[in-house]
C-alpha cells in the first residue's frame, strides 16, 4: 500500500534512519539481547543525527518537526527488532511531559539534553502493587521548605538502569477525594541522593530493553522540579495517553509487518512431502489471513497517525488501535511461528524472538482490558 502520509522530506529522513540502524544497530542486536542493554553511545549517535525528540522547538535544541518524523523512528526501530533502542518512549512519551507542562527554565535545562541523547529519559508510574490503576499509587511527596521529599518504590521502569532523568508520579495529597486528585509529577535526576536502582528485570521478550526498579528514599528535589501544578499529575498523564497508545500501536504494526516477508521466504524454500510448504493450501490460507490483517491494521493506524498529527482528539480510536493492533501482532507472530514448524521454536530464528517480544504489547501502556473499559465508557456504557 502506498503510504501518502509522507512527503519527500519524510522519505529522505527514513532513508537516513534506515542507514543508521543498518550500520549501527543490526550487527549488534544479538549482542545487546545477551547483555540486556544498549550502550549509551547509541543515544548520543542518534541525537547527533537528529533522531531524538525531532518535535522539540529550535529554541530548545530541536528542529520543530512534525509527528511523522517520530513515527518513522518508531517504525524502523521496531522493524529491525531493536527493542533496546527505546527512542519512542524517550522522545514521544516522556519528553512531551517536559515540553508541554514544564516551565521555561525546565525546558531550557532539560530538552536540549534530551535532543542530543545526553539525558536518557524514563517515567516512573507503575509500582509493585499497582499497574494500570494510577489512583492506587503509594509513592508520596511532601513539601519541606523550598524542597519536595519523595519516598516510594517503582517497578517495570523502561530505561530504569540507564536513565539520567525520571518523571516520577507521587501522591502529594494523601486525603484527596477522589484519590487521583492527589497525584503530582516531578522531574528527578537519577543520581540524586536517595535514588537507588534495583535489579535489572529478566523478561520473556524485549531482551535488550533495559527494564528495572527504582526506589526513592527521602529524595529531596528543589521545588522548581515540580512539573506543572500540584495535584494535576493524573490529568497530565491522561492527556498524554492518546499519543502513548498510538506510539504502542505504531510499533506493534511495524513489528507485525516484519513477521510476514521472512515467513513467506521460509515457506517457499522449506520442502515437505516433495514440495515447498508454500504450495499447500493451508499455508496459502494462513499467509493470506496474515496479509489481510496487516493491511487492515496499516489502514487504521495510518488514519490515526494523520488525525493525531492534525491535532484531533482520538482517544477512543487510539484505545481501539492499542488493543486491536497489539492482539493482531500476537496472532500474526503465532501463525508465522507455526508455519516455521519446529524451527520456529528455535531461538536462532527471528520469528521465535518476535513471538516472545509480542506478548507484552497487550499488557504495557495500559492493559487491553483497560482499553476496552475506556472505549465502552466513551460509548456511554
Amino acid at each position: 500500500m502506498d503510504r501518502t502520509l509522507f512527503s519527500s522530506e519524510h522519505r529522505a529522513f527514513r532513508d537516513a534512519v534506515c542507514r543508521f540502524l543498518e550500520e549501527e544497530a543490526v550487527p549488534f542486536i544479538e549482542k545487546w539481547d545477551r547483555e540486556g542493554a544498549v550502550p549509551r553511545e547509541m543515544w548520543r549517535k542518534a541525537g547527533q543525527l537528529g533522531f531524538l525528540c525531532p518535535w522539540v522547538e529550535e529554541a530548545y535544541g530541536g528542529v520543530g518537526a512534525d509527528f511523522l518524523y517520530s513515527v518513522i523512528v518508531i517504525e524502523e526501530t521496531s522493524r529491525i527488532r531493536a527493542s533496546g533502542l527505546t527512542f519512542g518512549l524517550h522522545s514521544d512519551i516522556v519528553a512531551p511531559y517536559i515540553g508541554n507542562y514544564g516551565t521555561e527554565a525546565q525546558k531550557k535545562t532539560w530538552l536540549p539534553r534530551c535532543v542530543t541523547g545526553e539525558a536518557i529519559l524514563a517515567v516512573a508510574m507503575t509500582e509493585p502493587g499497582t499497574g494500570s490503576d494510577l489512583a492506587g499509587i503509594k509513592t508520596n511527596a511532601y513539601c519541606d521548605g523550598d524542597e519536595w521529599v519523595i519516598s516510594g518504590t517503582k517497578t517495570f521502569i523502561t530505561n530504569g538502569n540507564i536513565c539520567d532523568l525520571v518523571i516520577v508520579a507521587a501522591r502529594t495529597d494523601l486525603n484527596a477525594e477522589p484519590a487521583y486528585n492527589g497525584l503530582s509529577l516531578f522531574i528527578v535526576e537519577a543520581d540524586r541522593p536517595g535514588v537507588s536502582r534495583g535489579r535489572k528485570l529478566e523478561k520473556m521478550g524485549l531482551r535488550s530493553q533495559d527494564t528495572g526498579e527504582l526506589a526513592f528514599d527521602q529524595v529531596r528535589v528543589p521545588g522548581a522540579q515540580l512539573l506543572g501544578e500540584p495535584g494535576m499529575g493524573f490529568f497530565y498523564l491522561v492527556q498524554k495517553l492518546q499519543q502513548e497508545r498510538l506510539v504502542c500501536a505504531i510499533a506493534a504494526q511495524a513489528a507485525a509487518e516484519a513477521c510476514l516477508a521472512p515467513t513467506i521466504a521460509y515457506c517457499k524454500q522449506r520442502v515437505a512431502f516433495g514440495k515447498p510448504i508454500s504450495a499447500f493450501q493451508n499455508t496459502k490460507f494462513q499467509l493470506a489471513e496474515v496479509a489481510t490483517e496487516l493491511e487492515l491494521g496499516r489502514t487504521f493506524v495510518d488514519r490515526l497517525i494523520q488525525a493525531h498529527t492534525l491535532g484531533q482528539e482520538i482517544e477512543s480510536e487510539t484505545s481501539m488501535a492499542k488493543w486491536w493492533v497489539t492482539e493482531m501482532l500476537n496472532r500474526v507472530a503465532d501463525k508465522c511461528l507455526q508455519l516455521h514448524g519446529g524451527y520456529g521454536y528455535m531461538m536462532e530464528y527471528d520469528i521465535c524472538k518476535r513471538y516472545m517480544d509480542a506478548r507484552v504489547f497487550p499488557i504495557f501502556a495500559g492493559s487491553n482490558e483497560i482499553m476496552k473499559v475506556i472505549i465502552s465508557k466513551r460509548m456511554g456504557l
